[in-house]
């Protein structure tokens, strides 16, 4: 029974399946394989919308390259003081910026809001040349704390951005998790809410290792090509990168995938909201699941064989259950009866 992240999975059996058909025979590198232009050409089918597409490894690396080109190296980029950038990326951002400085909105199970991003962003601006130049706002879709944003918040935080000449960044590590939650087309949730630049992720969700950066304003990004080359993550043999997206995007298995983590996140929480001494501390609307719990608890999971990761909090210890597009429906049940053997009978 393991939970710990949903990077723990196995890789679904249709892109392994492709990554061996692409290992036929010989391709052009770099980028210019026909692989690569064919997820250019999926994914405007997927959102509607024409699109460039940049395959890179790892997450860290197509947020922060995404932002490179957004923001300057005197600018602000507004996030969550929950988002992933701001914490769990080494100062990745702020690197391949040149030195953009991250400020921590507050948040609410995971979100900002547009109120408090215009509030931040308009006190930024009133200091003038001596606060960083208020630049991008960024928002995590679904969130770190398994919290999704609807089209209309997002659309509301597009046009603060707009506002103030921002651009709107969106890290979508989970994204198909989001939009399987809300069942709106990926198009309502990116480029017609206001979004200029989609970080997508595939990794979490069945993939080997494939990330990308998806640029919807056609204004911004002529040189992320350069930057891609310069920090390492422009792969020779494309190809292999490639082949992992088109077998995500055929037949919606990346929703399809997103859609079964996300209905073993409901059985989960649904199932640990009815114990006593567990508390779910933020909604269940993707594919994690915090639990409130006390220490002889969280041992007796332990010693019961579940893993889990221990989340950060102000009070109390905050257990993290992140569920994959693989986490067989026993398991679930398993760890549900784990909670039930600790104590935490139902009344």
């Amino acid at each position: 029974m393991d939970f710990r992240s949903d990077n723990v999975s196995s890789v679904s059996p249709e892109i392994l399946n492709d990554l061996v058909t692409a290992n036929q025979g010989t391709s052009t590198s770099y980028a210019e394989d026909d692989l690569t232009r064919a997820v250019t050409r999926k994914l405007q089918d997927v959102f509607e919308h024409p699109v460039r597409f940049f395959p890179v490894l790892t997450g860290t690396a197509s947020n922060a390259l995404a932002l490179s080109i957004l923001t300057p190296p005197y600018g602000g980029i507004f996030c969550s003081d929950e988002a992933h950038i701001y914490y769990d990326e080494c100062a990745a951002p702020e690197f391949f910026t040149g030195g953009a400085k991250l400020i921590g909105l507050p948040s609410l199970n995971g979100r900002i809001s547009a109120a408090g991003a215009e509030k931040a962003i308009a006190k930024g601006i009133s200091s003038g040349i001596h606060h960083a130049k208020p630049s991008t706002v960024s928002i995590t879709q679904a969130t770190e704390l398994g919290t999704v944003y609807s089209p209309d918040e997002v659309r509301a935080i597009a046009s603060i951005a707009q506002q103030f000449g921002m651009h709107l960044h969106m890290d979508g590590a989970r994204f198909a998790n989001a939009v399987a939650s809300l069942n709106v087309s990926p198009a309502d949730l990116t480029w017609r809410a206001g979004v200029d630049v989609l970080c997508l992720g595939a990794t979490k969700n069945g993939a080997l290792s494939a990330e990308g950066v998806v640029i919807f304003n056609k204004d911004i990004g002529d040189d992320l090509g350069y930057r891609v080359k310069r920090s390492g993550h422009l792969a020779s043999k494309s190809r292999f990168i490639s082949s992992q997206w088109l077998a995500y995007l055929t037949d919606n298995l990346w929703l399809k995938n997103a859609t079964w983590a996300n209905a073993m996140a409901q059985r989960l929480s649904a199932g640990v909201a009815a114990l006593p001494m567990a508390k779910i501390v933020f909604p269940t609307e993707a594919n994690e699941v915090f639990v409130s719990v006390g220490d002889e608890i969280l041992e007796g999971l332990k010693r019961r064989g579940v893993r889990f990761s221990e989340w950060p909090a102000d009070e109390g210890t905050v257990l993290r259950f992140v569920t994959s597009f693989n986490t067989p429906q026993a398991d679930v049940d398993a760890c549900v009866a784990a909670f039930v053997a600790t104590g935490c009978v139902p009344v």
